[in-house]
């Protein structure tokens, strides 16, 4: 069972910026969260700006319960600056890479699986789909009872791999996202000819019948249930963890950050 709790953000990012601040986060950010808040990365992705507001990153961090959100927090805050000390030294350089960003607590479905258990099971994508799902007030439990009964079946056919489904906290129940791997851009291609009842010529590899009715049968449930949605498309950072199998580590780093 999942319970833990996900810390996840918008990142705007000031021009150029995204690889510098991306490492920042991975190699220089990342282990001092480990040793210090029992905070694993779950994954850092640079938003593909075709499919959405550009530059921008999507971070997430996995945090031990609220009470491992808590602890965190607390150490983070604890100084008059609202800073620890390393964390201000990070905060500064990291200002130069960005501008701003939003973040969410989110609450995974207890039935998906955590970062340390997605690595162990070799889970990965070419390009990966960030979904947003808006339903009714009270709702967002029951809608991600339908993503594993209904959603899940439906995209694992189209070749996807689910990375996780998860509502936001301290709202009113009323908003999921739902993170998915796919294996490879002619996978994406074929799913959104399916999913959007798309044909064109030149496209020769399709899903088969049985994959693009699911997908059809799902996408009639999903705007029942829904009052928006959106998807947008990302990749790995390069020491994200999902690309490379493991926790980044200081060993990661391109320089002596840290060391005074």
């Amino acid at each position: 069972m999942n319970n833990k709790v996900y810390t996840h953000e918008f990142i705007d990012i000031r021009g150029a910026k995204r690889p510098h601040y991306m490492h920042h986060m991975t190699a220089n950010w990342s282990p001092i969260a480990q040793e210090e808040r029992n905070q694993l990365c779950f994954g850092v992705w640079g938003v593909i700006g075709t499919t959405d507001r550009w530059p921008r990153v999507i971070n997430m961090w996995e945090e031990d319960g609220f009470a491992g959100l808590a602890a965190g927090l607390g150490h983070e805050t604890g100084r008059p600056n609202m800073q620890d000390a390393k964390l201000e030294k990070w905060w500064n350089e990291a200002a130069g890479y960005r501008s701003g960003g939003f973040d969410r607590v989110m609450i995974p479905a207890p039935w998906t699986r955590t970062i340390t258990e997605l690595t162990a099971d070799g889970v990965s994508g070419a390009v990966y789909a960030h979904e947003f799902v808006k339903v009714a007030p009270g709702t967002a439990q029951d809608f991600l009872e339908l993503v594993r009964t209904e959603m899940v079946p439906a995209y694992e056919a189209a070749g996807l791999q689910l990375v996780s489904a998860m509502r936001t906290s301290m709202i009113d129940d009323s908003e999921c996202i739902l993170i998915w791997a796919y294996p490879s851009w002619e996978a994406w291609t074929q799913f959104e000819l399916a999913f959007n009842n798309v044909s064109e010529p030149a496209q020769t590899e399709r899903l088969d019948t049985n994959a693009t009715a699911g997908l059809r049968d799902w996408q009639q449930q999903l705007y029942r249930h829904s009052q928006e949605f959106r998807r947008f498309l990302m990749l790995d950072a390069p020491l994200s963890p999902l690309k490379i199998g493991r926790q980044p580590a200081r060993s990661d780093r391109v320089d002596n950050w840290d060391e005074e």
